[in-house]
């Protein structure tokens, strides 16, 4: 089985982003996780499949997990700060993601890390992690410096990728880390990882589809992360939405058009039970599903696989997603 949704955190990186970090702190015998201003708790990350490639492989193979694609850490994502320190931190993450692929050929693939707030740079940066490092595709958060994914300004990112035939990965991170908190009442019962990430995720699908970025670029390959947040649930609305209001694009009026459009993205099945995993197989399209599990993470899916006719499609998915 591949699983797609495998975040690493790597020692090489820690102090790279200055007074950002990141960094891990002991704190009463507690690790830490600080990203500028914030701090995660209750996530070890020394010591543990997040930092150790052998802890990671020998998990996964108790998982029945052939190959991971390893990704950033959302924590890290570091869209806010300074261009010329973004570019710098995600050059040398991917110096040191890449060696780690390199290291366990066939049961690693990695994804770039991107300096999302300069475009160009970010564009370069994808060009050399493919092209020199091997990386296989890139990997960015759905809240690019306080701009939704349908600015044009990033439509160099996406050329660079149907350029380089990769795919590119979006998931979402806490706001208020090196950016503004957007709401403070996420703050409370962990919703900024509950809600908040489903609130964001659900928004770029928005953004994809109405802000016309498929129709830019009818050959990109994105997958979101969580199976596109709540969109499969608000699928009626979006439809509705699709037909009737005034700011919609032409070509999504027609009949059909909201439908195709949003079977065009690819979702990783990570949606937490099997009654989400149902839904989202019916609204979407079943050839654009993947399995992932946020590898070590609170939510981990590692323990709960998808077997049989359903484990093989997603398997064939991937591949064809990664160009395997």
């Amino acid at each position: 089985m591949i699983d797609v949704h495998a975040h690493a955190v790597l020692d090489a990186t820690m102090g790279l982003a200055g007074v950002h970090g990141p960094e891990l702190v002991e704190v009463d015998g507690e690790q830490r996780f600080r990203v500028g201003g914030y701090e995660l708790c209750g996530v070890r990350y020394r010591g543990s499949v997040f930092m150790e490639p052998e802890l990671r492989l020998a998990a996964m193979d108790v998982a029945g997990i052939d190959l991971q694609v390893l990704s950033p850490n959302p924590l890290s994502y570091f869209s806010y700060i300074d261009p010329d320190v973004a570019t710098d931190f995600a050059r040398r993450h991917n110096d040191a993601l890449a060696a780690i692929v390199a290291a366990h050929p066939g049961r690693f693939v990695g994804l770039a890390q991107l300096p999302t707030q300069d475009p160009g740079a970010a564009a370069t940066e994808l060009a050399r992690s493919v092209g020199e490092l091997g990386l296989c595709g890139a990997y960015i958060g759905t809240d690019l410096g306080g701009l939704t994914l349908d600015d044009p300004c990033f439509d160099e990112i996406y050329a660079a990728c149907t350029e380089l035939d990769v795919p590119l990965f979006v998931h979402p991170t806490i706001t208020g880390i090196d950016g503004p908190l957007l709401d403070p009442r996420t703050r409370r019962w962990d919703l900024d990882l509950i809600v908040g990430f489903a609130y964001d995720e659900t928004l770029t699908v928005a953004a994809l589809i109405f802000g016309g970025v498929l129709d830019r670029h009818p050959t990109l390959d994105v997958c979101l992360s969580h199976g596109g947040g709540a969109s499969a649930f608000l699928a009626g609305r979006f439809r509705r939405a699709a037909a009737k209001r005034a700011w919609v694009p032409e070509a999504l009026r027609e009949p059909g058009a909201y439908d195709a459009a949003y079977r065009r993205l690819w979702f990783d099945v990570h949606v937490g039970s099997p009654e989400s995993l149902d839904l989202l197989a019916r609204v979407a399209s079943p050839d654009r599903l993947v399995f992932g599990t946020n590898f070590g993470g609170w939510d981990s899916g590692a323990d709960h696989p998808v077997d049989g006719e359903l484990g093989d499609r997603l398997d064939a998915n991937a591949r064809r997603l990664l160009r395997r």
